[in-house]
């Protein structure tokens, strides 16, 4: 259902109500969606209850178009990035991906450790022999010697080859959209189709944190 941003008697601005981000847009809680129309509706509520038109209003119309043209910009950068998308749909399903948590970031910072990776198996060698190259790396450079050019290549290389990963995950990701979205209006409790597609998701989202994360490793090694 579309929110209701204003008053249909007397056209002033409603205060904000309990709503998801899609709703607040009109839009189904699919991920497949319009975002030109995103875009189309963000500029019209923005032009509608930005804080500026409400200077001489109540007090109260002031604080309300505040909260709403705050929650309008929160909607829009979220539904128009499609992982952002993503995983707040999952975050409304109840699906909380651990390695972006931010539970999982403060207990690693509470007790000095690291946040909790989960290695995808297809990753496992590459993985290990990544991290003997970043710890010979770090190792040169704490010794005062120079990079062995033969590391600093291969990590290169690694690098890109995981940036090419990244870009096909985002395809994979959008590939994983299309079984949730033909669920929508059959979905019910225990739904296994609908089950199976966010599993899925959190698959992909997991593998793409994590090589994003081996990513920025390399890039700050190579930099440091």
């Amino acid at each position: 259902m579309r929110a209701a941003h204003f008053c249909e008697s007397c056209g002033k601005v409603q205060p904000p109500a309990p709503t998801d981000y899609f709703s607040y847009f009109g839009l189904p809680r699919k991920l497949n969606i319009d975002t030109a129309q995103l875009e189309r509706e963000f500029y019209r509520l923005s032009r509608k209850l930005h804080p500026d038109l409400y200077a001489r209003a109540s007090e109260q119309e002031q604080e309300w178009s505040t909260e709403r043209s705050s929650l309008l910009n929160d909607a829009y950068r979220t539904l128009r990035d499609p992982v952002a998308r993503t995983e707040y749909l999952l975050k409304l399903e109840g699906v909380q991906l651990e390695e972006q948590s931010k539970a999982a970031t403060d207990r690693a910072r509470e007790s000095g450790g690291e946040k909790k990776q989960v290695v995808p198996p297809e990753l496992l060698e590459e993985v290990f022999e990544l991290n003997m190259q970043l710890q010979e790396l770090k190792l040169s450079k704490q010794m005062g010697e120079a990079a062995d050019e033969r590391v600093v290549r291969d990590l290169t290389a690694a690098k890109q080859g995981f940036e090419a990963r990244l870009s096909g995950l985002d395809q994979r990701l959008q590939q994983t959209w299309a079984a949730w979205d033909e669920r929508s209006g059959q979905r019910h409790e225990g739904d296994a189709e609908s089950r199976k597609a966010l599993e899925a998701m959190v698959e992909v989202l997991n593998t793409r944190s994590y090589i994003r994360n081996l990513v920025r490793d390399v890039n700050a090694a190579l930099e440091a």
